[in-house]
Parts: structure tokens; sequence; C-alpha cells
């Protein structure tokens, strides 16, 4: 059987002196990140379970099984948690994983092909899909909701977007492509 790895977490920078470790939940609820068990990493020959875990802002603090002190902890700094797809349960419907969106092409009801998913994005309020745009090769975020891209079809590798107005508009997203004489 051929894994499929799911990345669903990063390991960041030591977390005081007793082996703590910051990570990056990709999970939806942060916190069940710690209810897999024993993860995949990117260091071969690496895995690791979490112990213990507790919300701390925008990341977890966690204890990882055999690492007690600061000097273990950092040597785990920027690695990749990963479980094999197979442990996961399906996702029910209207519901998708990250890395099965990804890839996708993006078209318009007509069948117009726009783009392809490039990567899901969240910044606080609901989830965005970065669309690289077969036309220019430009990377614009799409908002990721029912009424924007009302048809997902993982299967036929496709989703229909009805993106809202101005969207496919030459408006660049880096500021420093913006010429400031543009600006009101």
């Amino acid at each position: 059987m051929t894994k499929t790895p799911i990345l669903l977490g990063k390991i960041g920078a030591a977390h005081g002196i007793k082996g703590e470790v910051r990570i990056t939940s990709y999970t939806e609820d942060p916190l069940a990140i710690a209810n897999y068990g024993v993860l995949d990493t990117d260091r071969p020959g690496l895995s690791v379970k979490i112990t213990r875990a507790r919300q701390a802002k925008s990341v977890l603090i966690a204890s990882l099984e055999g690492i007690t002190d600061r000097n273990g902890a950092e040597k785990l700094n920027g690695v990749s948690l990963y479980i094999d797809r197979a442990r996961l349960d399906e996702p029910e419907e209207d519901e998708f994983y990250h890395t099965d969106l990804i890839g996708l092409e993006v078209r318009q009801p007509d069948e117009t092909v726009l783009g392809t998913i490039t990567a899901v994005a969240n910044f606080g309020a609901d989830d965005l899909l970065d669309i690289r745009l077969k036309e220019n090769g430009k990377s614009v975020f799409l908002p990721f909701t029912k009424a924007v891209v009302p048809r997902v079809d993982v299967r036929k590798g496709f989703v229909i977007a009805i993106p809202p107005q101005g969207w496919l508009e030459d408006t660049p997203r880096d500021p420093e492509e913006t010429d400031p004489e543009d600006t009101p």
C-alpha cells in the first residue's frame, strides 16, 4: 500500500527549558493534531508523538514524547508533521482536505478555464483559494464560499467558480506591483 502523506502541522521554535515546542497546526481544530498519535515527519527515520498540547495565541505549545530539554526541542525547529491519508476519516459533504483542492482546475459555469488552484490560505476569515490564472500566470485569491465556488468535483479534477464582479480585472495582489499614482 502506498502512503499518501497529509501535512498536519509544523514544529517551530523551542518554548522554555523543558523541551516544549511551538507547533503551527493546520487541522480545523488546532488541538486535534495531538489526537493522531505518532506522526511522520519530513526527516527520514524521525516520527514524533504529541503527549500534551495547549493553545497559545496563533500556535500550540506542545510536549513531544522523548523530548525533555530545550536542546532536543531546538533540533526539531522547522520539522513538518504528516499523517498517512489512510488514517484520516473521509471528509463530510462540502468539506475538503486542502491537499485534495490543490491542483484542481478552476472553471467558470460556461466551462471556460480560469486557472489552477495552487494553495489554500486563511488569514482569519473564510478560506481563500490561491489561483494561478491560465491567461497570464498571475496568482489571485478567490473566496472559497458556496456562493463563489458552488461546485467542487475532486474526482473529475475541477471546481466551478463564479468570481465576484471585478475579480478578473488586472489588479495585482502584491503591494509592490501597485503604482501609487493609481490609488485614490
